[in-house]
């Protein structure tokens, strides 16, 4: 129904909205279960509720930075008022199985939210089949303009206004509305569509296929095929920085990221990297490929052309791949 669409700035006002709120909004349980591999947004929220005095469960992830279902359900206890879990991991590209984290959390009678900013339009998604109370989705993830986002609320959700004003969106969103970016988020998903999601599998499976065939001592992190999304591919490069390489790349005017493309002046480890198992060194050799609708098979294979000496050059420059070698 059109009163269970809250419009926000983006995917980061609509995931501070649905945890906090909800959190003091059912303040009587004072539990909230999350994962390790969140984006920062979901994580420092949970952090800044601790501060409040809320306890928090981090679940951890398999080695493809999936969250197990059955992890969360140990995590539930009668406090536990929220679980969020992402729909799919934006560093690695991984699905979660949110339909039975949702069932779950049907179960034990506690609300379930997922940031769907990356799978919004690429996975399908049922919000009454996967027992989803809260669900936030974003327009820049799918070529609509930026600073605009949804926040689903089921109805009969126990939730308040999160800021103070006037009583725009049903007053639980104080502020005025982007109406032209709410029509551009709009057109967006509009033009969305299944030969996109295909056109996509095809340049990731071709990207990881040619990546694999051309360079040695690598890692594909994630998940793969089906359980990974269409445009994400995420590589570890024995032995190197992966600022290196994306500044290499910058240079034959191509754009990649290590991590969170949201972090992308951070040169820590990327936490999702670690918290799939992955050491310091591999994680800081990483690199995520990601792709859009307006790319190419060709670009994927200039991509590869210069990628192949880069590596070379910066592990003959390497000392830790050279020790490695020995």
């Amino acid at each position: 129904m059109p009163e269970e669409i809250i419009f926000t700035s983006g995917g980061t006002e609509s995931n501070n909205f649905a945890i906090k709120s909800t959190a003091f909004s059912n303040r009587e349980k004072n539990h909230i279960i999350t994962s390790k591999v969140e984006h920062d947004c979901v994580l420092n929220s949970c952090r800044w509720l601790e501060s409040q005095g809320f306890k928090v469960t981090y679940v951890g992830v398999d080695e493809f930075g999936a969250v197990n279902p059955l992890d969360v359900k140990k995590a539930i206890t009668k406090k536990t008022c929220l679980v969020t879990i992402m729909h799919a991991n934006n560093e690695v590209g991984t699905i979660n199985n949110i339909s039975e984290i949702g069932k779950i959390c049907k179960e034990n009678g506690v609300y379930f939210h997922s940031d769907a900013c990356q799978s919004y339009t690429k996975v399908p998604i049922d919000i009454k089949e996967m027992n989803i109370n809260l669900l936030t989705i974003n327009s820049h993830k799918i070529h609509g303009p930026k600073g605009v986002g949804a926040l689903f609320i089921k109805k009969g959700t126990k939730i308040k206004a999160w800021q103070s004003g006037g009583s725009h969106e049903f007053n639980l969103r104080a502020g005025t509305e982007n109406v032209s970016g709410i029509i551009g988020f709009a057109k967006a998903v509009q033009i969305s569509n299944k030969k996109n999601v295909e056109y996509l599998t095809k340049l990731r499976d071709y990207t990881i296929k040619k990546i694999q065939e051309n360079i040695n001592d690598i890692k594909l992190n994630g998940a793969i095929g089906s359980d990974r999304l269409c445009n994400n591919v995420n590589f570890s490069f024995k032995g190197i920085e992966g600022e290196g390489i994306l500044l290499m790349l910058s240079e034959k005017r191509i754009m990649v990221s290590t991590g969170s493309a949201c972090s992308s002046t951070s040169l820590e480890a990327s936490h999702v990297l670690l918290a799939m198992g992955l050491k310091h060194e591999i994680a800081h050799g990483s690199i995520r490929f990601s792709f859009s609708k307006y790319n190419t098979i060709k670009e994927i294979d200039y991509l590869i052309k210069v990628l192949k000496p880069i590596i070379a050059k910066l592990r003959a420059m390497s000392p830790l791949y050279s020790s490695d070698k020995k």
